[in-house]
């Protein structure tokens, strides 16, 4: 059974935001010539890998909404140089815009049923994808997206 993560974008206001971050990262990496994962460091590791990684993506609550989901690729726990165990997530670079829901602040992760995920933009109001970040938002909260 497929199983996702949500979690809030800390200092992320948008999701072009988000996007332009992501990107300039995999530039970095690329200049160094690091590998390109795209990588997320968490402090805690996530004991049902195995379901997150049957095609489970990581949902991104940005300014109080649900807003993006990236695929989760792989789990990746180590201890860092304090002595720490922490968790690399890996994920496709790609942001999947999903139809906005509200969500309360939360500390960390959480664990997301399939059932309970918000649907991909495309598929829930298609040709949504094509407006300005803003409008959707305001949609959203007039109930009309």
């Amino acid at each position: 059974m497929t199983l996702h993560l949500i979690k809030l974008c800390v200092g992320c206001d948008s999701v072009k935001e988000l996007k332009d971050w992501i990107a300039e990262k995999q530039r970095e990496k690329k200049k160094r010539r690091q590998p390109l994962d795209h990588v997320h460091t968490t402090r805690m590791v996530p004991k049902r890998a195995d379901e997150l990684l049957a095609g489970g993506s990581l949902y991104w609550v940005i300014r109080g909404e649900v807003a993006c989901r990236q695929k989760l690729l792989d789990v990746r726990p180590f201890v860092d140089k304090d002595g720490v165990g922490r968790c690399r997530l890996v994920m496709t670079p790609k942001l999947i815009l999903t139809e906005p829901r509200p969500c309360r602040a939360f500390q960390g992760w959480r664990y997301l049923d399939a059932k309970e995920a918000p649907r991909d933009l495309d598929r829930a109001a298609p040709g949504a994808k094509m407006m300005p970040e803003t409008l959707r938002r305001e949609l959203r909260e007039l109930g009309l997206l």
